[in-house]
């Protein structure tokens, strides 16, 4: 009798570290699973991230070309302009008022032409 509840307690106890093994081994594919989901989701939120800083690059350069060219057009507006008051200081100084009513006109002029190509 002896031999026989020996026998049924190994079995039990074989089946029990068996079906341990067997769940020990499910739940590492599980866990496998779950972690290349995981990474999947990772690597899919960094191609995400990497496409939005391309992306912003993109922008930023072609602000800086605007703004470079914005800058361009400013030196040129501003040499006109210091060429118009060259014009008014030499007006005043010969006090003149044909030629400083003629002087005021052009200024008007050249800051109403100004004026129309920045806006």
């Amino acid at each position: 009798m002896n031999s026989r509840r020996d026998r049924s307690n190994r079995s039990a106890l074989f089946d029990a570290i068996e079906e341990g093994g067997i769940r020990a081994n499910y739940s590492h594919e599980i866990d496998e699973h779950d972690n290349d989901r995981a990474i999947d989701g990772l690597q899919d939120r960094v191609n995400i991230l990497k496409r939005l800083t391309g992306d912003i690059n993109e922008e930023v350069d072609s602000h800086n070309r605007m703004l470079d060219r914005m800058g361009n057009d400013m030196d040129a507006s501003r040499g006109i302009l210091s060429g118009t008051v060259d014009r008014f200081k030499m007006v005043f100084q010969k006090k003149s008022r044909w030629r400083l009513l003629i002087l005021v006109t052009i200024f008007v002029v050249a800051f109403l032409v100004v004026y129309k190509y920045i806006i």
